[in-house]
């Protein structure tokens, strides 16, 4: 594997001895009005190619004038666009100097526009060919809610009782930001989403059927979040300000795009303050066996945290064949709880065990990567391209226990602390190249991963001198190293109404991991292949696509630290899991008249999945993961888009997934099966141009495990936006589950000898209002480099 990386390496080093320095020729000009035979000011100039592709853009200055620099010798067309005149398209030649059209006639439109309304609404759904995205941006409650808020309403997606997201309900997916991994959501995705503001970003897209390009792990696919469009010449932002009660906590947040000649920047930035006050939970575990016992625990938590996020993109574009850019991204996180509980053991005729407990629990973490992309084009075909990319990343999750124990009957361990450090850091290497021809765009690559999870725990018991002393033999240094090596090639093309994307990535992961002094030396060898295929109609299309994909285990399921903050219910990583493998496939309808209509169907297989599984041993509960698991997945989802009137929109998303799930826990055949449903829809009133009002409903069913399921819940919303200023200043209210103040979030577990029913309160009713500006004018667009490293290789979470 190491020579064929080797070779292939070579061959795209020695296709830079193809590309040729840039020429220094122009095209300039003057645009005036035919016949006032003034300068036009600010009119868009676009260039492109004999493949009708924009190869330049510019704006002409106030005294009329242009010039596009930085050109090669070739047959170009340049159009000039403004409003209120028509459009010119001028064709243009150049041979080998520059070139002065002159002054630029314009004819004035027979209408002149004071302004342009648009009086249809933005689709908030758009289906492509290997994916579907939600345009935040059209959809009104995006200046009040957060992205992860917003996250219900996205098709295929989903939030739990506990605000973690499922794709098509599963948690093994990756979360990209702007199609590039991100330490912003790979650490703790739900916190940092909570913060971002949805008006922050531009769309939420999901990529059921990854291209080869992308690594092959996420059973369940990507989501990507686009933060901002193209920015222009000139400055652009957004922010945010808002205030949660009676729970939750104020927050801000926005984005700022700049661009000046070759040098362009955009950054987001947010943060929040999240609390919830005193809440009660339980937990009720019955077992039968040959003595059957009760064991009932009930208790109060309450939680204050704050969390923040800072990213920027940079680009600087040397010429027409040279760009450099890079990203930067940090985030932190740190919160805090206190948690009591009360323990009682019974068998039939007796109390067995007794306890009371106080638990102060602290948490925190942060994370940061950064990265560099060297693109390289070509002279004669600028499409072409070749690009280096050098990524580091690092993150690390702190959390400390203070557990101390009353009042036992029956129960002998001293009070005690835990504290358990964990983190990962990678570097990743990588080169794309982009060859198109005629009609087909060829792409290839190869990658290397570096990455080093590591954890480092102690459990410290207070002995009869009331000092804390380490105990050794619940206390581990771990580590776990995994090199990824990975190569690809994907075609693309498009003839007449059909578009395909066909690829295959060939992996090679190699795992040596250490656990106090226990070596585990693993490696594996996968081939994966992918297609997604789109027929247009003329009103609709239709999508099929197929993929294989795999998972490896992330830092959380590996470390072997085992939490014991509740002593009869721990809980703990395994470091020997491997990656799981699996195939999908899927179909898609989607139609484009008034009543828009998006209809899919996918099936997804999995082999070696990672399950968590939950054994009693004696009084204790241990829960953990095993690669036990087989798991179907059949699923229907669809999504209509109706405008009743100029006024008023409705929505409908709805989802159902059947899922059979099989597993072996403590050597006994388990299997479990059921449907998960989830449906969503919201009414848009708008009766004038600044007044908006939404009203929504969000149904979460049962969430489907090996070894039980969850309770359904309702989550309802009602949103007022008013805008000011030509719609730049927005003031926002929202009204969340008005009705209900607590939801009970129900989780049934059946295992070996014992079923179980875990539940906690969750504060549901709040109040949100919001403040949110835009500011700025943009021109020209920032150069982006088309290729970049996309580490959407490891697990987010575990359930079917």
């Amino acid at each position: 594997m190491k020579y064929l990386l080797l070779s292939i390496w070579c061959i795209l080093l020695s296709l830079t001895a193809t590309s040729q320095t840039p020429t220094s020729l122009q095209i300039s000009g003057k645009i005036i009005d035919t016949v006032a035979q003034k300068p036009i000011g600010f009119a868009t100039i676009l260039l492109k190619n004999d493949k009708k592709i924009q190869v330049k853009s510019v704006v002409s200055a106030q005294d009329g004038s242009f010039t596009l620099t930085g050109l090669s010798a070739g047959n170009y067309s340049l159009v000039i666009v403004i409003v209120g005149y028509q459009t010119k398209t001028i064709p243009v030649v150049l041979s080998n100097t520059s070139k002065n059209l002159n002054q630029i006639s314009l004819v004035s439109s027979p209408t002149q526009l004071k302004g342009i309304t648009i009086t249809g609404d933005r689709p908030l759904i758009k289906q492509e060919i290997d994916r579907i995205s939600y345009d935040v941006k059209a959809d009104p409650e995006s200046k009040v809610n957060n992205v992860l808020e917003m996250m219900r309403k996205v098709p295929m997606l989903s939030v739990d009782g506990d605000n973690n997201i499922q794709l098509q309900g599963n948690s093994n997916y990756k979360i990209l930001i702007n199609g590039r991994p991100s330490g912003m959501v790979e650490r703790n995705p739900k916190d940092i989403l909570k913060s971002m503001p949805a008006s922050s970003i531009e769309r939420i897209e999901v990529i059921t059927t990854p291209p080869a390009k992308y690594d092959g792990e996420g059973l369940a696919g990507i989501i990507n979040i686009v933060t901002y469009k193209k920015a222009d010449n000139g400055t652009n932002g957004t922010i945010n300000v808002s205030e949660r009660f009676p729970v939750g906590g104020p927050g801000i947040g926005g984005t700022f795009t700049a661009k000046t000649g070759k040098f362009g920047i955009a950054t987001n930035a947010g943060a929040s303050l999240d609390s919830s006050p005193q809440l009660t939970n339980s937990i009720l575990r019955l077992t039968q066996e040959s003595n059957p016992t009760k064991l009932f625990q009930t208790g109060t938590s309450d939680y204050s945290g704050k969390s923040g996020y800072v990213g920027a993109e940079l680009s600087y574009e040397i010429d027409s064949l040279n760009l450099i850019s890079g990203q930067i991204n940090y985030n932190a996180n740190s919160n805090e709880s206190l948690s009591t509980q009360n323990s009682v053991l019974n068998n039939t005729t007796s109390m067995l065990q007794r306890y009371n407990l106080n638990n102060n629990s602290t948490g925190f973490g942060d994370g940061i990567d950064a990265a560099l992309n060297y693109q390289l084009g070509f002279k004669k075909d600028k499409n072409k391209l070749l690009t280096f990319s050098y990524r580091y990343y690092q993150f690390s999750n702190h959390q400390f226990n203070n557990v101390e124990v009353f009042n036992p009957f029956a129960y002998t361990e001293p009070n005690y602390k835990q504290d358990n450090t964990g983190g990962s850091v990678e570097q990743t290497i990588q080169v794309d190249y982009v060859h198109p021809f005629k009609k087909v765009v060829m792409e290839a690559g190869i990658k290397a991963i570096f990455r080093d999870n590591s954890s480092d725990f102690e459990y410290l018991s207070l002995n009869s001198s009331g000092s804390y002393i380490l105990d050794p033999l619940r206390t581990n240094v771990f580590d776990n190293q995994q090199n990824v090596y990975g190569v690809y090639n994907t075609y693309q093309f498009n003839l007449k109404k059909w578009g395909v994307k066909a690829g295959v990535r060939l992996e090679q992961t190699q795992i040596d991991a250490n656990s106090s002094g226990t070596i585990l030396d693993k490696n594996s060898l996968n081939l994966i292949p992918s297609i997604s295929v789109n027929r247009k109609f003329k009103e609709s299309s239709i999508n099929f696509g197929f993929t294989s994909r795999i998972q490896r285990p992330g830092i959380n399921q590996l470390n072997p630290f085992v939490d014991r903050s509740n002593p009869n219910f721990t809980s703990s990583g395994n470091p020997d899991l491997k990656p799981m493998k699996g195939h999908s496939i899927e179909m898609t309808y989607s139609r484009f008249k008034k009543l828009a209509v998006n209809i899919s169907v996918r099936a997804l297989r999995g082999t070696n999945i990672i399950m968590p599984s939950a054994i009693t041993v004696g009084t204790v509960t241990q829960n953990s993961y095993a690669n036990t698991g087989t798991a179907t997945l059949v699923g229907l989802n669809l999504n209509l888009n109706y405008p009743f009137n100029s006024k008023l929109r409705g929505t409908l998303s709805a989802m159902a997934n059947y899922g059979m799930v099989t597993a072996k826990i403590n050597g006994v055949e388990l299997e479990n099966k059921g449907l998960m449903r989830r449906a969503f829809t919201s009414l848009t009133y708008r009766p004038t141009k600044t007044w908006q009002t939404t009203a929504s409903v969000n149904y979460n069913g049962p969430n489907l495990s090996i070894q039980g399921t969850s309770n359904s819940f309702v989550f309802y919303s009602f949103s007022v936006n008013k805008d000011f200023l030509d719609n730049k200043l927005s003031l926002s209210f929202a009204a969340n589950n008005a009705f209900n103040k607590y939801r009970d979030n129900i989780r049934y577990i059946t295992g070996t000898g014992f079923t179980q029913e875990n539940f906690s309160q969750n504060y549901q009713r709040n109040f949100t209002t919001s403040i949110n500006y835009r500011f700025g004018r943009l021109k020209d667009s920032i150069k982006k480099n088309k290729k970049g490293i996309n580490n959407n290789d490891v697990s987010q979470g575990t359930s079917l």
